[in-house]
């Protein structure tokens, strides 16, 4: 399956990245690109160069993209949709035990009063 990523171009703390098709089994350091689509120095904004045209046919012909590309994408509207989450997923935060709630009263122990009746009031301490 042909995938459209990032290859990481650059000197060490100095990173800059290829835009290529490649096979999806090739390592991305392999240097097995079918074609270099553009490239990307996400440190400057200037330092863009993508050519939508061939994005587009090697689309057309199959290609997946990686979700780091398919949100660059989106951003310089070479594509349209909805932006991907590339952040791992974090885990949901443990519930901790919490004592189990006290079963609600069921009633007093006192008779309901009949409709004629006040009720009496109860005094403390005795």
């Amino acid at each position: 399956m042909l995938k459209i990523r990032l290859e990481r171009v650059g000197k060490k703390r100095s990173p800059s990245f290829r835009i290529v098709v490649t096979d999806s089994r090739n390592a991305m350091k392999s240097g097995k690109a079918l074609e270099v689509l553009g490239s990307f120095d996400y440190r400057s904004d200037r330092n863009k160069n993508i050519r939508a045209e061939r994005i587009k046919h090697w689309l057309s012909h199959g290609a997946k993209l990686s979700d780091s590309i398919h949100n660059l994408l989106i951003n310089e509207k070479v594509i349209e949709g909805k932006k991907i989450n590339v952040l791992p997923k974090k885990s949901p935060p443990k519930k901790e035990e919490s004592k189990p709630a006290p079963p609600p009263e069921a009633s007093s122990p006192t008779p309901p009063a009949s409709p004629g009746e006040k009720p009496k009031a109860e005094t403390p301490g005795q």
